[in-house]
């Protein structure tokens, strides 16, 4: 059973590699809007605790409290954050609530994300760590 885990993780990771070689280049150089989401969001100290890492240059990586996340963010027009290919491992996670790998979009407002589903309805928030 542990070795179908590990395969099953490696071959994920192998996935998301795969799928940030392509989004790094043309998506994350257009950022476009006046925002600027750079930086890390959450409390990163804590395992157990979602954030989000988003990189100049277009890259994200983060955790939902459990699960790691990859992919990919722009800036529209309106200012949203508009996240691309997000890939994530798919662990068993007893007492976490995982609703940040629901994230398809988010809007910035001082130091608070707001994090928002496919349907543009709010799925939680984080705060600017740095």
């Amino acid at each position: 059973m542990n070795a179908l885990r590990g395969i099953a993780i490696t071959a994920t990771a192998i996935t998301a590699v795969l799928l940030l070689s392509g989004c790094l280049g043309e998506e994350g150089d257009d950022r476009g809007g006046s925002v600027d989401p750079v930086g890390t969001w959450g409390d990163t100290s804590e395992t157990s605790e979602p954030s989000l890492v988003l990189a100049d240059g277009g890259g994200l990586t983060g955790t939902d409290g459990c699960n790691r996340l990859t992919g990919s963010w722009t800036v529209d027009e309106s200012d949203h954050v508009e996240f691309h290919d997000v890939a994530s491992t798919r662990m068993a996670c007893e007492s976490v609530d995982t609703w940040l790998e629901g994230l398809s979009q988010a809007t910035i407002a001082d130091d608070t994300m707001t994090v928002l589903d496919q349907d543009g309805s709010e799925i939680g928030t984080l705060e600017r760590e740095d």
